[in-house]
């Protein structure tokens, strides 16, 4: 006998906004959201029955609220960029051409016209996504292209200008924008493939990673279904969400939840899911607000019975996470079990509630469970105990560059101190890693976040007879295991620097002379495409992330997991208007 939870009338009317959209696979959400326990079980012994009854009788957060603040914002604007080397054009009348002078002008640009019309310089479009729940301060990526319309062939070589980015919209021929969200600069990077070709459309787009700053925090929150809606609900639900969580805000510790409106219920973020939103939300959906005498035991007895099928443990898991501490011997129980996906939902909850017990066992899911890799690493990264360290440590040995990289990267965050993974800054272009480590050698570069070249190995020779530009300046020449790096500049003096031929030295050289982070990266393609370099060379090897921080989306994308739906309708009162930045 499967027992299903009743949906609640806002979820199954049929006169649900457009803007609530439901994520994941409807036959799992089906399963799972809907009480269903799953073959664990299917018993008709009255116990199982009455244990199957008790959970349906149990109201969750979820049952009341969706989810507010989680998709990423757009924010963009007409840009200019220059230091082109003669690729650059005149852009044709419009609405950008004319925002961009008024920018220009508003800065006191002397003759902007002339110097947009230099080909040394061109009109582009900038933009960026501001994921959710980001930080006054905190940076993301930057992507620039060249409209249609323009003559400019390549950005090679250019310099995004300081650029401020709000949400933007064309009226008529005007462009409206709305309040400033970010603030854009930097070199760009003209986007890398793999087999050292570019085609036309690809030179006139680029990058500038970790080139934004949010200028203001985003918010998130919970919004009240239309039918539970009072002051009296929003209250009580932040007071079952402050039960379980709690954070040091400006000093004080305090609840997370802050009931502002009776339809809205804004979130903090506690430390320990900075980097996993989604998880975040998900934990707090599951919170029970109604249980029935007696229920809190019984329900332990259900999940933990639950637990032992690979089919109910995700949510079982889940849920167990979001009672809490009194849910850890469950979960460590469960670490026992025959089946990985088991032991996988198991240790994840574990290391969420800072049991570091679980982190072998996370270790082993980044490597034998693809699917759970990201949601794995992202685990590991909070257990910053010597259980996580010594973990994520034993995975930058493996074959998988994603594993290898993502490892990496959940040090780093960790604490970008560690010996290991400390690396050095090459001036104001990258960082550069050395990891002295096992595995076949590879060398990593990425374009989100944090410009950065990751050498997985301490050998990574390059061939004599190589011949590779870094740039429309630099040369180098490889000959006896000798790299002659060589920078030529019109009206300038010829510099030039010899090193041994291991590619982190050539690396290193390169920016040294004056080159930027797209220049060693071409440098690197070439070596690669060419067969001069031995090691394996990569891009992007981030397991799900944008910006560092996985979205709601994406973790159910990942794992094929049920998650809450999503509501994009502002989270306002009638006569209490929030900020309208957030209504999009």
């Amino acid at each position: 006998m499967c027992v299903r939870r009743q949906p609640t009338p806002w979820l199954r009317s049929s006169s649900t906004p457009t803007s609530v959209v439901t994520i994941g696979s409807l036959g799992l959400a089906a399963l799972i959201l809907g009480g269903c326990a799953g073959p664990a079980i299917r018993s008709q012994s009255p116990e199982i029955e009455a244990l199957a009854h008790l959970e349906a009788d149990t109201k969750l957060v979820g049952d009341y609220t969706a989810p507010w603040g989680l998709n990423a914002k757009r924010i963009e604007r007409p840009a200019l960029v220059t230091g082109l080397a003669d690729t650059g054009s005149d852009p044709p009348p419009g609405p950008q051409r004319q925002t961009l002078l008024a920018d220009m002008q508003a800065r006191g640009v002397v003759e902007p016209s002339a110097l947009l019309a230099s080909p040394s310089t061109s009109l582009a479009w900038a933009h960026g996504y501001l994921p959710p729940g980001v930080r006054k301060g905190d940076r993301f990526d930057i992507f620039v292209e060249v409209p249609a319309d323009n003559d400019t062939v390549s950005l090679a070589g250019g310099w995004l200008m300081e650029t401020r980015l709000a949400e933007m919209a064309v009226i008529g021929n005007t462009i409206r924008d709305g309040h400033e969200l970010g603030i854009a600069a930097g070199p760009l990077l003209v986007d890398p493939v793999s087999g050292g070709t570019l085609d036309s459309k690809s030179k006139i787009r680029a990058r500038v990673p970790g080139g934004g700053v949010a200028l203001r925090d985003r918010d998130m929150g919970l919004v009240l279904a239309a039918d539970h809606r009072s002051f009296a609900m929003s209250k009580r639900l932040g007071d079952w969400i402050n039960r379980r969580f709690h954070a040091v805000i400006k000093g004080v510790k305090r609840g997370v939840a802050n009931p502002q409106t009776d339809r809205y219920i804004a979130l903090e973020v506690p430390p320990v899911y900075r980097h996993n939103l989604g998880r975040y939300i998900r934990v707090v959906q599951n919170i029970a607000v109604i249980e029935p005498p007696g229920g809190r035991h019984a329900r332990l007895q259900l999940l933990e019975r639950q637990l032992t099928d690979p089919i109910t443990a995700p949510i079982a898991a889940l849920r167990l996470e979001a009672i809490g501490k009194e849910a850890i011997p469950t979960l460590r129980k469960a670490l026992e079990s025959t089946d990985g996906e088991i032991r996988f939902a198991a240790a994840e909850s574990l290391a969420y509630l800072g049991e570091s017990v679980a982190a072998p066992q996370l270790a082993e899911a980044a490597t034998s469970l693809r699917s759970a890799r990201p949601a794995a690493l992202a685990a590991l990264t909070v257990l910053d105990d010597a259980n996580g360290v010594d973990s994520l440590q034993s995975l930058l040995a493996s074959r998988s560059a994603e594993t290898r990289y993502g490892a990496f990267r959940a040090l780093w965050r960790m604490d970008p101190d560690l010996p290991l993974v400390r690396g050095e800054r090459l001036g104001d272009a990258c960082s550069m890693h050395v990891l002295d480590v096992d595995g076949p050698p590879l060398v990593h570069a990425t374009r989100s976040i944090r410009p950065e070249f990751v050498f997985f190995g301490t050998e990574h020779p390059v061939a004599d007879g190589l011949r590779a530009e870094a740039g429309t300046a630099i040369v180098v020449v490889v000959d006896r295991g000798t790299a002659t790096v060589s920078r030529f500049v019109p009206g300038q003096s010829d510099q030039q620097a010899e090193v041994p031929a291991g590619a982190d030295a050539i690396v290193r050289a390169i920016i040294e002379l004056g080159g930027t982070y797209a220049d060693a990266i071409q440098f690197l393609q070439q070596a690669s495409a060419s067969r001069s370099l031995a090691s394996r060379l990569a891009f992007d090897s981030l397991p799900d992330e944008l910006d560092g921080r996985p979205t709601i989306h994406q973790e159910a994308s990942a794992r094929n997991r049920d998650i809450p739906e999503v509501a994009d309708d502002p989270p306002a009162a009638d006569d209490d208007e929030r900020d309208a930045d957030d209504s999009a």
